[in-house]
């Protein structure tokens, strides 16, 4: 470990961790009320910033751009291997991936020519596939990712995940056996949103500070969606009286999930090996002479002073959004449009969900059997299942669907396709059985907590 030199700070330094932290935690972390309505900066700043780039070229179109350079790119350097890909950082990253991905992004491609223009089977263009993945989605995806990437750094690159692990420390490794500095990226995926919480997570795991195991499980137990995407499932069902009670027990559900998931396989196969040695790997253990706040303080004003470079800042911040852009959207576009089609034109949902009615019955649900169909339909979109709930009589089921739908967090054509074109290390499978496996802990909780309510 390396040896740090015990010295006062200057006030310069300190305002070097201090400002750029409070602003990545007023952008991604502070919920605030605008028009009546629950948002968080960073949502606010991709409307408008969407407005503004719609105003001059419609987004689709430039995600037409992106994901066509994304197979250009990828396609090339598999077979040709240019100095221009091979010396370029930035575009080796987004280049150099496998047969099976490249194969995606072509999906992807193809999925987006057809839905833009309206060409080809219904199957694919239509409101509820192609079309609400393109235009709904991922046209929201492409500014957050924009946004995102310029912001993120003032959570992760100025000290503050240092500063706030040493003392979540105590916390986050008994608890859930992650080190103190995901609290950070816990609360900015829970309060904020889950895909900037993927973000956050695959960045901290690129640059070795959270292992193979840890990545794993931060991604798929703590980037929730965000609440004012809980507000949309509970207005679905009609019980937005009920929000209080359908977030205290998203929040129970969750912590449960998050303690028992970790320790039962696929999370629990994960090693803890790290893709690179990080700089802060070792931050969690206290020299002896150093007080809790002293050793605080000296990571983050490290982290602060390595990274307070506009240039440096610019570059990763363009690295971020480019990454995102070429390596994530495409994925996004051909996974999610695949779910949803399963979704819209098979029973392959409905079959997965029989399963799980002798639980609904034996609990007494009412409704139980079109509740059954509601419960694996969610891996494929997060809003499907509180869309199905609208027409039950019964109110206790809606509430029970509404937050199971939230609770699983695995969703195909957001979340997991985001993980998926990320460098965390799970599979589609395994992105499944823990999608199963958080439906199976947390439906009798729910039912359990509804009883309390209703």
């Amino acid at each position: 470990m390396k040896k740090f030199s015990k010295r006062s700070f200057e006030v310069k330094e300190i305002l070097k961790f201090i400002i750029p932290s409070l602003i990545g935690i007023l952008l991604l972390m502070t919920p605030f009320k605008i028009n009546g309505a629950t948002t968080v900066g960073v949502s606010l700043l991709s409307s408008i910033i969407s407005q503004i780039i719609n105003s001059i070229v419609p987004i689709p179109y430039l995600i037409l751009i992106c994901i066509f350079f994304s197979c250009l790119f990828s396609i090339t350097y598999k077979l040709f291997r240019p100095k221009l890909i091979e010396n370029n950082i930035i575009l080796k990253e987004i280049s150099d991936i496998g047969n099976f991905w490249i194969f995606l992004r072509i999906i992807g491609l193809i999925f987006v020519v057809l839905t833009l223009f309206q060409i080809g089977p219904k199957i694919i263009i239509s409101e509820s596939t192609g079309g609400l993945v393109l235009f709904e989605l991922i046209v929201g995806l492409f500014t957050i990712f924009l946004i995102a990437g310029f912001i993120l750094p003032f959570l992760t690159n100025f000290g503050l995940l240092e500063f706030v692990g040493v003392y979540l420390t105590n916390i986050m490794r008994p608890l859930f056996n992650l080190p103190g500095r995901s609290a950070v990226d816990c609360i900015a995926s829970w309060i904020g949103d889950g895909t900037i919480g993927v973000a956050l997570t695959s960045k901290q795991y690129e640059d070795g500070n959270y292992s193979e195991k840890e990545a794993a499980v931060i991604a798929t137990s703590f980037s929730a969606v965000s609440i004012t995407f809980c507000l949309v499932v509970i207005k679905n069902v009609g019980l937005t009286d009920y929000f209080g009670q359908f977030y205290l027990t998203i929040c129970i559900v969750g912590i449960i999930c998050a303690l028992v998931l970790p320790k039962i396989p696929p999370l629990s196969l994960k090693k803890n090996v790290y893709l690179k040695k990080g700089e802060d790997i070792n931050s969690e253990v206290i020299p002896s002479d150093y007080s809790k706040k002293d050793w605080a303080l000296t990571l983050a004003i490290k982290k602060a002073n390595n990274n307070f470079s506009i240039k440096k800042f610019i570059f990763n911040g363009f690295s971020t959004v480019l990454n995102m852009w070429l390596g994530v959207i495409p994925i996004i576009m051909a996974v999610g449009t695949i779910a949803l089609i399963l979704s819209e034109y098979t029973s392959i949902f409905t079959y997965l969900g029989m399963p799980f009615l002798p639980i609904l019955k034996f609990f007494n649900v009412s409704d139980a059997l079109a509740a059954s169909e509601t419960m694996v339909v969610g891996f494929a979109d997060m809003v499907v299942p509180s869309i199905l709930a609208a027409s039950m009589e019964s109110v206790k089921t809606r509430f029970i669907v509404a937050v199971l739908s939230v609770c699983q967090l695995i969703y195909m054509s957001e979340t997991g396709s985001v993980i998926l074109g990320s460098k965390i290390p799970v599979n589609l499978f395994e992105l499944f059985v823990i999608f199963i496996e958080r439906t199976i802990i947390a439906l009798p909780i729910i039912i359990l907590l509804s009883n309390v309510f209703f």
